[in-house]
């Protein structure tokens, strides 16, 4: 079937074929017709096989017949986690859209908020958000939703599991009640599913994998390492296969800089990505990454979300996920668009219940690859010969009544973790008040 099918105008015709496709991807035909019915829809796709442009394709299709924005108002708001996604789907928005005489913007934090505000002011038909920024804008009255009729949580469950429930709340209560909502994700856990389902009416469930699988096209295994030399062990792999485009993630923000470090000692291009960097630092290292500049790009895992680079060979687990499900969007990285790629795991005998979490959910025992040099002192334990599914915990209710604050940087999860008091925790205590002048 082709895009000529779907119900798609000659505007967006032009532009799919200018960007060299032919041929809809399993979630954009069963997507895109939903969406244009006006139905709401809740899609679980892996990263790679095509989802943003399984929603913004006939967003742009709805937004062309109908009357164009007013100032300060949004028609189709686009929440994202983090910047580098918002910024990638902003992205997706222009080059489809380029035919049409639609407006789109892109807010989120980290940057200055005036240029966000100028550009509002003339209205916006999409706009693509974090959502701290995004209730940023709205407390100082630079954007309205009076004419909104379409809003979409994309990478949904990342938003939850980041701790967004409380903005995305917040959020529904300033839109109007009668909109199309439509909720995309790689994959949605059972406590997920629920939320999602009281935030949309009646919606289109659509599945085109089964959920928390890893990509067929990756190739998974782990190397058992002892801890003190995994990064002797990544050079030397690096170095060894001559890996010219790696996408290393580490579990923390100066793990991530420590890596980058000791690689670039070794004379291997490497540079870390995390929400420490300016954003102007993290488009700038991505870009590097993307163009082959730097071989190596160490990340961790809320940094990493957004990352779209096509035929990507290696990820690479520095560290393995506390969230198991994690485990499933980094290798989604690799493996995209008929292309076939390597998901390498270094995994240490502290690391032995992650990974036995790892293969309960993908229901797969992950190889055990010894590398000469570096065969462990400490055993990593065996896993059982039959491999239970991985039992989902309830969340706990959250007792705390202190509201969120918000401010200039409030879309940044890791600010929130390194603020646990004053700013994102609520009151500070007496002994964490400071007096400024």
């Amino acid at each position: 079937m082709g895009f000529s099918k779907l119900g798609l105008s000659d505007s967006i015709l032009k532009a799919i074929e200018q960007q060299g496709y032919s041929e809809p991807s399993p979630i954009q035909t069963q997507a895109i017709p939903a969406i244009l019915k006006g139905k709401d829809v809740m899609a679980a796709a892996q990263t790679g096989t095509g989802k943003t442009a399984g929603f913004t394709l006939p967003i742009l299709e709805i937004l062309s017949k109908g009357s164009l924005t007013k100032s300060n108002q949004v028609r189709t708001l686009i929440l994202t986690p983090t910047r580098e996604l918002a910024a990638q789907v902003s992205d997706s928005v222009t080059t489809y859209g380029k035919h049409f005489p639609l407006k789109s913007g892109v807010v989120f934090g980290g940057v200055k908020i005036n240029p966000q505000m100028r550009k509002l002011r003339g209205g916006v038909d999409i706009l693509v958000a974090t959502p701290g920024r995004l209730l940023d804008l709205y407390s100082q009255n630079a954007v309205k939703f009076d004419s909104l009729e379409i809003v979409v949580f994309d990478e949904a469950d990342r938003m939850l599991d980041m701790g967004f429930i409380h903005d995305i709340k917040r959020i529904l209560k300033i839109l109007p009640p009668k909109k199309q909502t439509l909720m995309f994700s790689a994959t949605f856990s059972n406590d997920i599913r629920v939320l999602a389902k009281s935030l949309v009416n009646n919606p289109v469930e659509i599945s085109v994998t089964p959920r928390n699988s890893t990509v067929k096209a990756v190739k998974q295994w782990i190397h058992p390492v002892d801890k003190s030399k995994k990064q002797a062990l990544l050079t030397h792999l690096i170095q060894e296969h001559s890996w010219y485009q790696v996408l290393v993630f580490s579990r923390t923000k100066h793990g991530a800089n420590r890596i980058a470090t000791q690689l670039e000692k070794k004379k291997i291009s490497a540079t870390a990505i995390h929400g420490n960097k300016s954003q102007g630092a993290r488009t700038r290292a991505l870009a590097d990454f993307k163009n082959a500049k730097v071989n190596v790009l160490v990340a961790t895992d809320i940094a990493a979300r957004g990352i779209d680079i096509d035929q990507l060979p290696h990820v690479v687990n520095f560290d393995l996920p506390h969230v198991p499900e994690d485990y499933v969007h980094r290798i989604g990285r690799t493996g995209r668009a008929g292309s076939k790629g390597e998901a390498i795991s270094l995994v240490s005998a502290d690391e032995a219940k992650q990974l036995f979490d790892i293969e309960r959910l993908i229901q797969n025992k992950l190889d055990r690859v010894m590398v000469e040099g570096f065969v462990p002192e400490h055993n990593l334990p065996e896993s059982g010969k039959k491999i239970l599914p991985l039992k989902i915990k309830k969340p706990k209710k959250n007792k705390s009544r202190n509201k969120p604050r918000y401010g200039k940087n409030s879309n940044s999860q890791e600010n929130k973790s390194n603020n646990k008091k004053g700013f994102w925790g609520g009151k500070p205590s007496k002994k964490s008040v400071r007096k400024t002048t």
